[in-house]
């Protein structure tokens, strides 16, 4: 017996239910499909868009620490007051130590006459002892030089294991030393690696360990060179390079940003975001690669779970609409093709379309308004679903305004950082050219610094420069800009005011600090050197250089006291 026979043996009512039951299951099927797979899609692109904020965060950050890097090399090396006393002078280790001092993950910092014999460096290490073979001291001759990562060599017995036990990893900076065109020396710096880390870690908040995510940094070549976790080594072992298939941003086209979901060594397949570091001046130009990954099976959990609950929905109101269609009697062909033609509709997105309502009997209204009620719940899910993804994204915007703001900030004192203050000293600069006005600046420094941390603490220490920064606040004026650029060494940018002027605010500062009597430290004084803008094409570094440089002449001098630029 063919099926057709059999179909044929049931009464007219069966043959209607067999049919509009089957149709309607298959269409709740597709359109439960369908806006699963758009809300899938929805999801699994702002996903991507989230993973690509986070590598391009990463990048941004990683470019900014090394030109900062790059620019102390070039500012320590070009102050010829220091070296002009020789390159193992007092005040040349003096200023060695408090760069460290400002900058911890400068692991070394040496200076190299120009046989690549090491004359000076933080704590001795390498002094007498020649880096002439040395890459950064051979590039460092001639330019400024930012190398790429490398294991620790001649420093690698002579520095204390690190906390996690991995080798020492450097990122080198040098640069040459001049007294007028003469090259005199090379300045050396050899940061750790660890820096990446906590930069890495920033972007990484503690949910990232839920959401499985993780970032990587592959070289020019395509060679790993930090992995998360402190699994650098085991992924460098397992031979891990930069996945082939990969769409690598690099910020400069202009094109929208691209995801991929590509297999990596470990067999398993993960949503990857990769950019390309965009460096700030030429010298930190590496060409690292920042890569984001999350498992597949997390990114698009969510977007998984929605479309299995878009099935789950349509097939239960596919069942409902079978059972109705038992009930189906008259014209009920005609009121499966209006529905069939308005589910058509909607599935396929058109303006305005929807379930109509149909009262040729009781059964075929239920089946339309339960039809209707199943896409009205599916678009609510769809509209929840989108705003959702919106608060997410706000979230995110939120916490990169908050990441920012930790970033130019100070978190001893409240005040602005370096990073902070050179965004409102170019600020700063522009409007006084512009408007042809004054604008000075003045470098302040504790004095003996280092002995009240070594006498009464660190915490006593920490105490000194938020009431040196409380004096600041305080005695200048609400246009002027205030900022610890690290250590106990503070600077004051003073819009709309000459040489004479700010030498006399400087002096009523350090007067104000000598008056002052701690109750634990007790007299504490400070040393300031001034420098003002000579001309329109005068530079905020070369402004700052000459303002650490008065200052310097004032602790020669015998501290507490002004000095201004010569």
């Amino acid at each position: 017996m063919t099926l057709r026979t059999r179909f044929s043996d049931h009464s007219l009512r069966m043959q209607i239910a067999l049919v509009f039951g089957t149709l309607v299951v298959g269409l709740a099927v597709l359109l439960s499909l369908g806006f699963g797979e758009l809300l899938k899609h929805r999801i699994q692109r702002d996903a991507g868009k989230s993973l690509q904020v986070v590598a391009e965060n990463a990048g941004k950050l990683l470019a900014q620490g090394l030109m900062q890097r790059s620019l102390e090399a070039e500012v320590m090396a070009s102050a010829e007051v220091v070296w002009s006393k020789g390159l193992d002078s007092i005040e040349a280790q003096h200023m060695l130590a408090r760069s460290q001092a400002m900058q911890p993950t400068n692991v070394w910092i040496g200076v190299a006459d120009t046989q690549g014999v090491v004359r000076s460096a933080t704590h001795g290490l390498l002094v007498g002892q020649s880096v002439a073979q040395r890459p950064w001291f051979q590039r460092g001759l001639t330019e400024m030089h930012v190398g790429d990562v490398h294991p620790a060599k001649l420093l690698e017995k002579l520095l204390p294991p690190t906390a996690g036990g991995e080798p020492y990893r450097f990122v080198d900076f040098a640069a040459p030393i001049r007294i007028g065109p003469t090259t005199v020396g090379v300045l050396g710096i050899h940061g750790s690696w660890e820096w990446t880390r906590e930069v890495l870690e920033t972007l990484t908040p503690p949910s990232s360990d839920e959401s499985a995510l993780e970032l990587f940094i592959f070289d020019r070549q395509g060679q790993l060179i930090f992995a998360p976790s402190g699994q650098t080594e085991a992924f460098q072992a397992a031979g891990q390079r930069l996945p082939e298939g990969i769409h690598v941003n690099n910020n400069r086209d202009g094109g929208r940003m691209q995801t991929t979901v590509v297999p990596w060594l470990d067999g398993k397949r993960y949503l990857t975001a990769a950019t390309q570091l965009q460096p700030r001046n030429a010298a930190s130009d590496l060409g690292w690669r920042i890569v984001a990954r999350q498992p597949v099976e997390t990114a698009f959990a969510e977007a998984d779970s929605t479309v299995r609950m878009a099935l789950l929905i349509g097939l239960a109101a596919a069942f409902f609409a079978s059972v109705l269609a038992w009930l189906a009697a008259r014209r009920l062909s005609v009121d499966l093709y209006a529905l069939a033609d308005a589910a058509s509709a909607v599935e396929a997105g058109q303006p305005g379309s929807d379930i109509p309502a149909v009262h040729s009997n009781r059964e075929v209204g239920q089946l339309s308004q339960a039809l209707g009620r199943m896409t009205h719940r599916l678009l609510a899910a769809r509209e929840a679903m989108e705003e959702t993804v919106r608060m997410r994204t706000l979230e995110l915007e939120a916490a990169n305004r908050a990441l920012d703001l930790q970033a130019r900030t100070d978190a001893l004192t409240g005040l602005l950082n370096r990073r902070g203050f050179e965004t409102q000293l170019a600020f700063a600069l522009a409007l006084a050219r512009r408007s042809s006005r004054a604008l000075s600046l003045i470098a302040v420094d504790v004095d003996h610094f280092k002995r009240v941390n070594d006498t009464y603490g660190h915490g006593a220490g920490d105490e000194v420069l938020r009431k040196l920064a409380r004096t600041l606040e305080a005695r200048l004026r609400g246009s002027d800009v205030i900022a610890r650029l690290g250590g106990e060494e503070f600077v004051a940018l003073l819009p709309d005011t000459d040489l004479a002027g700010a030498q006399a605010i400087a002096q009523t500062l350090v007067t104000a600090m000598a008056d002052h009597q701690d109750p634990v430290v007790g007299t504490i004084t400070v040393s300031a050197g001034v420098a003002t803008m000579r001309s329109a094409e005068d530079k905020g570094i070369d402004i700052l250089r000459r303002a650490d440089i008065a200052l310097y002449e004032a602790k020669g001098q015998g501290r507490n006291r002004v000095c201004v630029e010569t």
